[in-house]
């Protein structure tokens, strides 16, 4: 089954977004299928009220330019508030437990939390402590509002999603753990391209394997490359991480350029979650080239996240 298979119902069996592990094949596309239908009808100028009367809390603990207006419009778009909290100034994990927190947040009448932050296991202590959806917008680990906007990105420009093969070049970070995730439930091959020392974790990946994952990692360059669909890259250096000339040597060899691109299948497109460190991890004619739909995958953050936010909090 490929999403144009599925047939909506309108609602997903899940509280939370934390990792996309939990979520169905179904409930994924219930998320794509809903994010297709708000991205069309906010292009035809229909506005929504599906989120009026609630609030999003949203925590950043690291600093964002696309999680942080693409939640924000997001609420907007859908009639709902949202509200900025930065770990600067509230008491999360400090002079108060997170535990703490979570139940004293969902007490204030607010719908759910959006949280960016270093720890997953804070975004778990959330969710486990307080009454409110708790929503993933990135941790050292995981990425799954990026996965989400990355698959919609995909289909629309493939027109499938099944089938399909993307290949991830560089450090195999939490972007490259959600994709990998996201991949294994939907069908979609996924070749971790990376230096040795630097693959995904190993746990997620025997996960990814274990539900029936087409996964492979490797070194090997044109072993991963071949027959992609999509090239995708990220930043060498998470944000919090130590710069060291030792990684930087590793991970220039898997630079996404035009002499590994011409290695794809013909037609391939390139993907980047952004910030983009032009002529480090990607080329200029890659990320500004007609192959490159980096820019349309930064908007479908905006409209994955609605749907993500439309069918967990509408009933919160």
């Amino acid at each position: 089954m490929d999403l144009f298979d599925y047939t909506p119902t309108g609602k997903i069996n899940q509280k939370h977004l934390l990792t996309l592990k939990d979520y169905s094949r179904e409930e994924i596309y219930e998320i794509l299928h809903l994010a297709i239908k708000l991205k069309k009808e906010y292009k035809q100028g229909i506005t929504h009220d599906i989120l009026k009367g609630k609030t999003l809390a949203m925590i950043f603990a690291k600093p964002s330019t696309r999680t942080r207006v693409s939640f924000f419009m997001a609420m907007k778009q859908l009639g709902g508030d949202s509200l900025f909290l930065s770990t600067n100034d509230i008491q999360l994990g400090k002079s108060e437990t997170i535990e703490d927190t979570a139940k004293v947040i969902s007490r204030m009448g607010l719908s759910g939390i959006m949280i960016r932050t270093f720890l997953q296991s804070d975004v778990e202590a959330l969710a486990n402590h307080g009454s409110i959806p708790v929503v993933n917008g990135l941790t050292d680990d995981y990425h799954p509002c990026q996965a989400l906007a990355d698959i919609l990105t995909l289909y629309e420009h493939k027109g499938k999603i099944s089938g399909q093969k993307i290949a991830y070049l560089g450090d195999g970070n939490n972007v490259a753990h959600s994709l990998m995730i996201i991949c294994s439930k939907l069908g979609v091959k996924f070749a971790a391209v990376c230096p040795k020392g630097y693959e995904p974790n190993a746990k997620i990946t025997d996960y990814c394997k274990s539900i029936g994952g087409d996964i492979i990692v490797t070194d090997n360059i044109d072993e991963g490359v071949k027959d992609s669909d999509v090239l995708y890259t990220d930043v060498f250096f998470s944000m919090g991480q130590e710069i060291t000339s030792e990684k930087r040597t590793a991970l220039m060899p898997y630079q996404l350029n035009m002499e590994i691109y011409k290695k794809a299948k013909e037609g391939c497109i390139t993907m980047h979650c952004l910030p983009a460190h032009r002529g480090e991890e990607v080329t200029e004619d890659i990320l500004d080239g007609p192959m490159s739909v980096v820019f349309d995958e930064a908007e479908n953050r905006l409209h994955a996240q609605k749907a993500v936010l439309a069918l967990l909090l509408k009933n919160a």
